[in-house]
């Protein structure tokens, strides 16, 4: 089956079960908080593995005691898609181990 755009139904189907995430210009984003600044460097690192895992990489920010992503799949013209709330799940499980705050 071929990648393609959610609608606008299917992705906020989706973020009701992903709370705190969001859909902002065309991207899939969060922002999580952690206690410290390794904390937040620590989820980075993790994310990354994930996202090598998946073959599906987003944006990272990593800020003093946050992190910040946004993801979209640029082979369906830069749309959310499936493979983007995948991600986001997946993301959502390390964080909970990672001590965010929310």
């Amino acid at each position: 089956m071929a990648l393609a755009p959610l609608s606008q139904q299917e992705i906020d189907d989706r973020l009701a079960e992903l709370p705190g995430w969001a859909v902002r210009e065309d991207k899939l984003t969060r922002s999580y908080r952690l206690g410290s600044h390794f904390a937040a460097a620590a989820l980075v690192v993790h994310i990354a593995q994930v996202q090598d895992e998946l073959d599906h990489h987003s944006d990272l920010t990593l800020g003093y005691n946050s992190v910040d992503l946004s993801v979209n799949t640029h082979s369906v013209g830069g749309a959310v898609t499936e493979k983007d709330f995948g991600l986001a799940s997946r993301v959502e499980q390390l964080a909970k181990t990672h001590g965010v705050r929310d």
